[in-house]
């Protein structure tokens, strides 16, 4: 009998103002991994007693007030390292990896990019050129992979509320949006694709900053769970959780989840 392997990621936007939060979430889905980002916290504040005593091992690695990645799982990881082993900055609090039932997890948090002019635009152009080397080094499109977290970057037209309006904005740029498109091209699969080809309105983030974002449905879908090909054709199912949205004290993004057949 094939086990079933539910796979979820989370921009928390600080974990510790969202812990209540995502402890309710882990009670009611019962993932067997929940990949969180820009925690927000330096490791000697994170909550990781919280986690322990909900039954999760946790991974993290993160600075006060800025970026933060983690990883929850059930299982104890197998190995796992933090941020690039080559080149600089290692970019701890970014990247995460760990290999969990035998599948190696990656999740990050990619540099938003503040504005096209700017140079940290060009650091996460950078940084996606990295991440594809990266891939190449240490794992093959053949193989099981999954990639997830915050990416900030909306790959398609369908995947903002205005893409002609958002052009010029970093997460949905041409030249981040290409950039992405070579990782993908890589050998990686769009799980929330695979199971919802061509539906408009399937966002993960809405801006506080936007008036009645969230009810207007004005969003991006920035959050992603990307896998090799043998193992995307494994996925039965991958769904946005917009209920987590409208929870107390919400993130400005919500969960993506996917289920895997092994």
């Amino acid at each position: 009998m094939k086990n079933r392997f539910k796979v979820a990621t989370f921009n928390a936007n600080s974990i510790r103002a969202r812990l209540p939060l995502v402890l309710k979430w882990l009670e009611r889905e019962k993932p067997d991994v929940l990949c969180l980002q820009e925690t927000k916290v330096q490791d000697s504040e994170f909550p990781s007693e919280a986690f322990q005593n909900s039954g999760y091992n946790v991974l993290f690695r993160g600075e006060k007030a800025r970026a933060g990645v983690a990883i929850v799982s059930l299982e104890k990881p197998e190995t796992f390292s933090f941020g690039f082993p080559f080149g600089h900055p290692p970019d701890e609090d970014r990247l995460v990896r760990a290999v969990i039932r035998g599948i190696p997890i990656v999740n990050t948090y990619v540099p938003q990019g503040q504005e096209v002019e700017s140079p940290i635009f060009q650091y996460k152009l950078e940084w996606l050129e990295r991440l594809l080397d990266f891939f190449r080094k240490n794992f093959k499109p053949e193989e099981p992979l999954i990639w997830c977290g915050d990416f900030n970057v909306a790959p398609e037209e369908i995947d903002v509320y205005d893409p002609e309006g958002l052009l010029k904005n970093v997460d949905f740029h041409p030249e981040a949006r290409a950039r992405l498109a070579r990782l993908k091209e890589w050998g990686l699969v769009d799980v929330f694709r695979k199971h919802h080809p061509g539906e408009r309105g399937q966002f993960t983030f809405w801006d506080y900053r936007v008036p009645n974002g969230f009810k207007r449905n004005l969003g991006w879908r920035i959050d992603h769970i990307w896998a090799t090909p043998r193992l995307a054709e494994r996925s039965v199912k991958c769904w946005i959780d917009r209920e987590a949205r409208v929870e107390e004290k919400p993130s400005d993004h919500t969960f993506l989840v996917a289920e895997f057949e092994l």
